[in-house]
């Protein structure tokens, strides 16, 4: 596992001990940041899920400004530390042990806006649609951001979740990604 893109172009990233988390890899997170951009002009990025971090570390070696991390998992925020640390994007990010319910209400308290929300949650979980319900109904996506959600590709999300609509969506075998963003009027 590797950042593949940026500043930190080729840096190895640790991967989570265990099979508890299953790392994106790298020809499907190449994928996802083509789908978003494939780099940024600044921002905040939210890392739900974050596992070994590799999404938002990319981001950040992409030019966002900066990254929340959060899981629940403490091997998980360990590793998310050391890759940090490994990468010196310390000061660029906000680590936190927390399940995503909780984090986003957390969230919500701090009034933070994101340009950039990573959703990779345990396929088993099927939390998506709720979690992109919450974030429309607490207004947590900045105007032009976008909502990436990685997922089985059995059970591909909705393509209207309130003021969220899905404008790409790609299929890697057992493996869908989704990309949500505003707009006003439907699909």
């Amino acid at each position: 596992m590797r950042v593949i893109a940026g500043t930190l172009k080729g840096r190895p990233l640790k991967a989570v001990p265990g099979s508890g988390t299953r790392p994106t890899t790298d020809k499907v997170k190449e994928s996802i940041f083509n789908m978003l951009g494939p780099f940024f002009e600044g921002g905040i990025g939210l890392d739900l899920f974050a596992g070994s971090g590799g999404l938002g570390i990319e981001s950040l070696s992409r030019g966002l400004d900066k990254v929340i991390f959060v899981d629940k998992d403490s091997k998980a925020l360990q590793t998310i530390k050391a890759n940090l640390k490994e990468c010196g994007l310390m000061d660029h990010s906000e680590v936190y042990r927390n399940d995503a319910g909780r984090a986003l209400k957390a969230i919500v308290k701090r009034e933070i806006t994101f340009d950039y929300i990573f959703l990779d949650p345990p396929y088993k979980q099927k939390k998506l649609e709720e979690l992109l319900a919450y974030i429309d109904e607490n207004n947590l996506l900045n105007e032009n951001g976008y909502v990436m959600c990685e997922y089985s590709s059995e059970s591909t999300p909705v393509n209207v979740i309130g003021r969220l609509h899905k404008v790409k969506e790609e299929s890697y075998g057992i493996i869908g990604i989704s990309i949500y963003t505003y707009q006003e009027d439907a699909l």
